[in-house]
């Protein structure tokens, strides 16, 4: 078994806080999405480089060991969390609205500081999708689905297979409100690798370009209940085989407000009438794992495991990276620390005590 460290200190790295976290085993790096910034370090905690003069939202990232990028979920929005980005960089407006998915080349990434636009390290491909359920309406309300914009991303294979072919998963980021019915499916987008790298651009925020993939390959719908901001972290594991959702907790009453769900990797997709919408609207509905905690007056199964939604990583061997996000001084640092999955109701993860 390779040898990781136990824990990693990101550092500090300004005042907005940690999104995600991503691990590239073979040549060992961490990465770290600081929301406006991308940062690299070594298995020693050693800040190699950075990326930065994001004016958005770079929330979940994952590590694709196919092509060796680092994908992400980027949004510009201007509702509450883009005035906060536009607060905390001290802007004056915000770019065009729309949702994209950002691919860094990090072998380029050497020094700190180092441009998103001009310096060749980013590109990004638009989710028109997304963007289109984002200003959309459905049931009488705005924001088809609750869509709020995208967060949650993760590499893996097909849903209901083991092996072959590698897709780009991309999760709503979904609005809470708790007076409507149609915001309680958590929503997936999954897209072909190959089509989103080659439609993708660099990026001027001051121009936005809309070019990205021309269909996405599925739509996907999975029944946890009410959420705040949706999946913020997507995982698959190849050791289960599952994916793994942590979530802000929602606040209806009639759901469990889990803060973590599992997607049961083994169980494809089926085509369903969907839950709480005023149509006769079906969609393609992924199932929750029989295991952890069951509500049965919803039907819905998770885990109460605090972290996550900050980041979390599978090593692929039963061990993840789950971080545990801070302030210092003023400024955000993330924690991460080695767990290893038991799949117990009341302690899900537990702390690996040795490398």
């Amino acid at each position: 078994m390779k040898e990781f460290p136990l824990q990693i200190h990101t550092g500090l790295h300004g005042k907005c806080h940690l999104q995600g976290i991503a691990v590239d085993p073979v040549r060992r790096y961490f990465y770290y999405s600081f929301t406006t910034e991308l940062i690299k370090s070594d298995f020693d905690g050693n800040v190699v480089g950075s990326v930065r003069g994001i004016v958005g939202h770079l929330g979940c990232i994952d590590f694709n060991d196919v092509d060796g990028k680092v994908y992400g979920s980027l949004e510009f929005k201007h509702d509450g969390i883009g005035q906060g980005i536009l607060k905390s960089l001290a802007l004056d407006t915000l770019p065009e609205e729309g949702f994209y998915v950002a691919i860094f080349d990090v072998s380029k990434i050497d020094r700190m500081n180092m441009d998103a636009e001009t310096d060749g390290v980013m590109t990004a491909a638009f989710l028109k999708e997304a963007t289109e359920d984002y200003i959309g309406n459905a049931n009488g309300r705005k924001h088809r689905f609750g869509c709020s914009g995208i967060d949650g991303l993760a590499v893996g294979p097909e849903f209901g297979k083991r092996n072959g072919a590698q897709y780009l998963n991309i999760a709503y980021g979904i609005y809470g409100e708790t007076d409507r019915t149609d915001n309680d499916y958590q929503v997936i987008l999954q897209y072909e690798i190959d089509a989103v790298v080659r439609s993708a651009r660099p990026l001027r925020q001051a121009n936005m370009h809309r070019s990205g993939p021309e269909v996405y390959r599925g739509k996907y719908f999975v029944y946890t209940g009410n959420t705040t901001y949706g999946v913020q972290n997507l995982e698959y594991d190849s050791a289960t085989g599952d994916w793994y959702m942590a979530v802000y907790c929602g606040k209806k009453e009639t759901f469990p407000n889990f803060p973590m769900f599992v997607i049961d990797g083994t169980t494809p997709p089926s085509e369903q009438l969907l839950i709480g919408f005023s149509d006769e609207s079906h969609g393609h509905v992924l199932s929750l794992k029989k295991a952890g905690a069951f509500h049965p007056e919803s039907g819905v199964y998770g885990w109460q495991f605090p972290l996550g939604s900050t980041g979390i990583a599978s090593l692929g061997d039963g061990r993840f990276y789950i971080s545990e996000p801070g302030t210092e001084d003023g400024q955000c640092f993330g924690v991460l620390r080695l767990y290893r999955w038991t799949g117990i109701a009341g302690h899900p993860f537990v702390l690996e005590t040795k490398d």
